[in-house]
């Protein structure tokens, strides 16, 4: 069974740094060696892996996204979020990291981020090792 965890934005557009959580998770299975799949079982949200020492680099993306994909480009999806929906394909459900030596193998400035596109809300991302 995968670990759950929970994660609450406070904006529509927001990245949030979950890298500990993930870590917490690997600490707690106590495996030394292996992949970490971090997946996200919604389809507004995303996640990512990128520079977490500049939180610029974070505005800058969802800048970035808001340009190619604007909230009310007159879409066809009713519920008023399809920018949502394509900034989530865009960004992606999941990413893998290795793990070695019980941490996570990310390059020095790198972050997994949980990509909200359509917040506030609560969400869910789990953690397979």
């Amino acid at each position: 069974m995968p670990a759950s965890i929970n994660v609450k934005t406070t904006a529509r557009n927001q990245m949030v740094d979950i890298t500990s959580l993930v870590q917490k998770e690997i600490s707690q299975a106590g495996v030394l060696e292996g992949v970490c799949l971090v997946y996200v079982p919604h389809t507004t949200a995303g996640i990512t892996i990128n520079e977490g020492a500049d939180p610029s680099v974070c505005s800058d993306i969802i800048d970035l996204l808001n340009k190619l994909v604007p909230p009310d480009a007159g879409y066809r999806h009713l519920e008023g979020n399809a920018d949502s929906h394509i900034k989530a394909s865009l960004t992606g459900s999941s990413v893998s990291v290795m793990i070695e030596n019980g941490r996570l193998l990310l390059g020095i400035w790198q972050k997994i981020f949980f990509c909200e596109f359509d917040g506030p809300r609560n969400r869910r991302v789990y953690v397979k090792i």
